[in-house]
């Protein structure tokens, strides 16, 4: 606008619309940029923070529940195997080996007795061998393929008619009496010996392991569900803390039954978790080594007597490599010792006198065996062969009468170890029983309560 010179009205001039500056556009935000900025603002009043810490709570609780839930599932289940799978089939395979071992031994005796062998005996061996293979079949049907303890099943399925059909011809030329009858029991002696009770003790090895791994698996440790429960209950005590801070209100419902629950969920789960670690432990330390250790003896006692006998079958024909001593009675020695070498072992095993007295009867036995054993080869060396025969096998004061007295002794031991790892087993199984579906429970209700109590606060607010 200017003023004329002649003091006219002033003339306006329209501003040049090119001259103007440009109006700065509004910028858009997108939907999710804005909803980011309404939870910034809303985390900065009190009402957002609550809600925030209420949904961190429910959370926490929910994993902590979860976790649990799963780590225990997984040391019940091994705790189970135990009990129902990996020691049974350990004591299997011991029995497979004993019953291998025990028919043996029965083969030798009844060949001793002449071409008439006594019944008993010949119920004995087949017993043993029916038993053998029936154990076999069980083992086969819960085994594996890919496993070791299979390729061992396999191999014993093959030996055990090679060696039962051998047998049946030492038997048929004894009764005819035929030489030939002792060389074929020699051979079956020999295939039982570098044969089948080694795949029986490899078996035995397998089985065993499985076990100790299984018991491993069980006893250890649930670190991630305890530490996560420790953060749980940091964090609301944390948050109760907060509140009375703030509020100077000492108690919120909610939250005290979220504490409450995380806290026996926890509580349960430690406690729960050393049982079973004391009890297998307990289970393994006097059930399971034990049994071993008298599993160990009783088959040296078994292969101790069928060497003793074919100490007189063979009558010198088989020679230690160096041709100084004779073989099976070099080998009854060997075996009598490993005995007494693991009969020293279960004694200090034994933790009370139901386990202590049959192993001392063993030793009472063993004792008397290898004197009678001593007498009898004496009268052997005299060339009273029907003598030393009578003082093997008779039915008073004989090195037999002394090896059933040793081989009842360690059954009755043997069942009484049986007994106590079960029921340590048994006990650290059911400590578990019924924790994850608790925790889980315990879990969703204290989720509940830690949102109804932060609910409760978030409510004054309105």
């Amino acid at each position: 606008m200017t003023n004329p010179p002649n003091g006219g009205s002033p003339v306006r001039y329209a501003p040049d619309p090119a001259s103007a500056p440009a109006a700065v556009p509004e910028r858009r935000v997108g939907p999710g940029a804005a909803r980011a900025r309404r939870l910034r603002a809303a985390a900065t009043t009190e009402p957002g923070r609550l809600r925030v810490v209420g949904a961190v709570l429910a959370l926490l609780v929910v994993g902590f529940g979860a976790v649990t839930a799963l780590e225990v599932s997984h040391r019940a289940s091994a705790a189970d195997d135990v009990v129902s799978r990996s020691q049974p089939l350990s004591a299997d395979a011991a029995s497979v080996y004993r019953s291998l071992a025990d028919a043996d031994t029965m083969a030798a005796s009844g060949f001793l007795a002449g071409a008439q062998e006594p019944e008993a005996v010949q119920e004995q061996y087949r017993a043993d061998i029916a038993e053998a293979a029936r154990l076999l079949v069980k083992a086969s049907a819960t085994t594996d393929s890919s496993t070791r303890s299979r390729q061992e099943i396999t191999t014993l399925n093959e030996l055990l008619p090679v060696y039962t059909g051998l047998i049946e011809r030492a038997r048929a030329n004894n009764r005819q009496g035929l030489p030939l009858g002792g060389a074929y029991l020699r051979y079956a002696n020999q295939k039982m010996s570098d044969e089948l009770l080694p795949a029986a003790e490899r078996l035995y090895a397998a089985e065993t392991g499985r076990l100790g791994r299984d018991s491993a698996e069980a006893r250890q440790w649930p670190v991630l569900s305890l530490a996560a429960g420790v953060l749980v209950l940091g964090v609301l005590v944390w948050t109760q803390r907060r509140e009375y801070r703030r509020t100077n209100r000492v108690f919120n419902h909610g939250l005290l039954a979220a504490t409450a629950a995380a806290s026996v969920v926890l509580l349960w789960l430690a406690v729960g978790h050393g049982v079973v670690r004391a009890e297998l432990r307990s289970a393994m330390v006097h059930g399971q080594e034990s049994l071993e250790v008298l599993n160990d003896a009783r088959i040296n006692s078994l292969k101790a007597r069928a060497n003793e006998n074919l100490t007189l079958v063979a009558r010198g024909a088989v020679l230690t490599p160096d041709g100084a001593h004779d073989q099976y009675e070099s080998d009854y020695a060997t075996g009598m010792k490993a005995l007494e070498d693991r009969l020293r072992s279960a004694g200090r095993l034994a933790d009370d006198a139901a386990g202590g007295a049959p192993v001392a009867r063993a030793v009472e036995g063993v004792a008397a065996w290898q004197s009678r054993h001593r007498a009898a080869r004496a009268t052997d060396d005299r060339g009273d062969y029907d003598g030393a025969l009578e003082r093997i096998i008779g039915s008073e004061d004989s090195t037999g009468q002394s090896f059933r007295q040793v081989d009842a002794a360690l059954r009755q031991a043997l069942a009484h170890e049986q007994g106590q790892f079960t029921e340590a087993a048994e006990g650290g199984r059911g400590a578990l029983r019924g924790l994850p579906t608790g925790a889980a429970a315990l879990a969703v209700l204290g989720a509940v309560a830690a949102i109804l109590g932060v609910n409760r606060r978030l409510s004054e607010y309105r």
